[in-house]
């Protein structure tokens, strides 16, 4: 079965690929398809994002598409910037040290204590086909926001977001450690059942 993954994220693609290593699929991307489309997120959630970008490839490629929106909430900022951590502030979707300061910047202004800087990954995946969506899956982990970025690895906001089981942010993680924990792993592995569904397992 082809399984076409709606990114064009290049990490985003590794990881799905390894979690997926052990089932009968061919992973392809939006870019291997020479798919442009650009569906507006409008929705209010994560689940309703994910829903609504794996109707839409699904549409236009008529392949299954797994199609996932996560991103960052920080309790002391009211969620923020939640569905919008692409984009948090208009700022550039290639400038994540934009990003993960003005974060900083939030939590330095209102000086929040550690204890408060609790926050957490989420991802929601939707699998759908053209003709039904077939279903979602959550996946979350819990950290604090650091004080300063550390570690070169991951992307995104992964260098302020400090993993207490590792006494490490996840950008100083290794790969496969992050794989095993991060908010895409866990909704990756749970969103298994739903493609076995899809190969009649």
């Amino acid at each position: 079965m082809v399984l076409l993954i709606a990114t064009n994220n290049a990490h985003k693609m590794e990881e799905y690929a390894e979690i997926f290593a052990e089932l009968p699929v061919v992973i392809t991307g939006l870019a291997d398809e020479g798919i442009s489309l650009d569906p507006e997120e409008t929705g209010t959630t994560f689940k309703e994002n994910a829903i609504l970008k794996a109707q839409a490839f699904a549409q236009v490629s008529e392949k299954p598409v797994l199609a996932d929106d996560s991103g960052l909430e920080v309790d002391a900022l009211n969620g923020e910037p939640g569905v919008h951590s692409a984009r948090y502030a208009h700022t550039a979707r290639d400038d994540h040290v934009g990003r993960y300061q003005l974060v900083l910047d939030k939590l330095a202004a209102k000086n929040v204590p550690w204890a408060r800087r609790t926050a957490r990954f989420k991802c929601v995946i939707a699998v759908a086909t053209n003709q039904r969506l077939i279903g979602t899956v959550e996946g979350t982990i819990e950290g604090f926001i650091s004080h300063e970025p550390k570690g070169h690895n991951g992307f995104g906001y992964d260098p302020i977001f400090y993993v207490p089981e590792f006494d490490r942010t996840l950008a100083q993680l290794t790969s496969s450690q992050k794989h095993r924990i991060s908010h895409r792993g866990r909704a990756a592995r749970a969103a298994i059942p739903l493609l076995e569904q899809l190969l009649g397992r």
